[in-house]
């Protein structure tokens, strides 16, 4: 159950935030130099807020590498101070990391305060822009990508769209172009998409943060059934990924720091986003929400049958046990081996580990980071 006591001296989370309704980043958590590390906000085109975080590897002839979060996560998940972090690893294996922050980053408030968008303004906007500013500083070296959950599933969009052309490589790790759910956790976003439309915005994941006596008390009861971890953030992730019933890593895969910062490591979900993501997975494919609206006319209808356009050799990542997205990506790779037998894609697929904790697990650095860094190596 929820109230269950989390013992004091194994439980080192931070004290309680308030909810930030400014337009400001909260500072990136690392153990980096802080003169290696180059914060460079930007708003996108359409005037929202972003940030671009460059570190410095001392060397300007390294190939760059962007890194794209997931939907409520951020750049924090990529320099964890308490294990060997994605970026640690890149920056030993030679080469210069740069970190965005778009607009569904829990550094960010849009989530709970900003403006609304769907998932059409991040291929759109911010994933373009991040490249074409990351292209004017480092010249003709090469840039991969790599990014996570619907970080990747934007950035298909992008791809097909034409609107980054000429990347390196790209490692894809969850989902990119079939996105694939749990009929059971497709019929709840359904479902949670009415009921509670009219009463939350968003599911919250810090319990301390909204209260026991609150609105979104019967959500973290809800997520506390039959399970078997105490913290009430970590009900509400691993054992219903905001009450979807859906799970977000294998508990056991997560230290004990990281699983007592999750409530920094991921934010609120909102729930105006479930209509463009419901329509995403009915169509088993990463599909345009505004199919009217002009100023998204740039991007395919239906980022599947536009997949020709990708230019770019891709590797698609996901653990055995991925609770969320199932076997998106290895779908993806035979529906892509059928229809686009031209393009250069390859699966792999990690044992053992579920979806977030192939980037914040405690072992990632030696069974997952290696499979980004052979494919990233054979390019460069």
């Amino acid at each position: 159950m929820i109230f269950r006591t989390i013992n004091p001296r194994t439980t080192t989370r931070p004290a309680l935030r308030k909810v930030r309704t400014g337009a400001a980043l909260r500072p990136l958590q690392h153990r980096l130099d802080p003169a290696r590390v180059e914060e460079i906000p930007f708003r996108a085109a359409d005037g929202v807020r972003l940030g671009l975080t460059r570190i410095d590897s001392g060397d300007r002839d390294r190939p760059a590498v962007l890194i794209l979060h997931g939907h409520t996560a951020s750049a924090d998940m990529f320099v964890q101070p308490e294990t060997r972090n994605l970026v640690d690893v890149l920056l030993d294996g030679g080469y210069e990391p740069w970190l965005l922050d778009w607009r569904g980053s829990c550094r960010l408030p849009n989530n709970e305060t900003g403006r609304k968008y769907t998932y059409d303004d991040v291929a759109l906007y911010d994933i373009p822009e991040a490249v074409n500013h990351i292209r004017r500083r480092i010249g003709d070296r090469p840039l991969f990508v790599v990014a996570h959950c619907i970080g990747s599933l934007s950035l298909s969009l992008s791809m097909t769209a034409g609107l980054v052309p000429g990347l390196a490589g790209v490692v894809s790790q969850g989902v990119f172009l079939t996105p694939k759910l749990a009929g059971s956790t497709s019929l709840r976003m359904s479902v949670a998409a009415e009921l509670l439309k009219s009463r939350i915005d968003h599911i919250p994941v810090d319990f301390r943060k909204v209260g026991l006596w609150s609105k979104y008390t019967p959500l973290f009861a809800l997520a506390s059934r039959k399970a078997s971890c105490p913290d009430p953030t970590c009900q509400i992730l691993h054992n219903s990924a905001w009450c979807s019933g859906a799970s977000l890593f294998v508990h056991e895969q997560l230290s004990e720091a990281t699983h007592n910062r999750l409530a920094d490591l991921l934010g609120p979900a909102p729930l105006w986003i479930l209509p463009h993501l419901r329509r995403i997975e009915l169509a088993r494919s990463v599909v345009r929400w505004h199919d009217t609206d002009y100023r998204y006319r740039a991007l395919p209808p239906n980022a599947l049958d536009a997949a020709a356009r990708i230019d770019t050799p891709v590797l698609l990542l996901a653990g055995s046990e991925n609770g969320l997205w199932l076997d998106s990506q290895e779908l993806c790779r035979d529906i892509l081996a059928r229809r686009q037998p031209q393009l250069d894609v390859e699966y792999i697929e990690i044992p053992g580990y579920g979806h977030l904790d192939t980037f914040l697990g405690r072992g990632a650095a030696l069974d997952v980071f290696g499979h980004i860094l052979d494919f990233l190596g054979e390019r460069r």
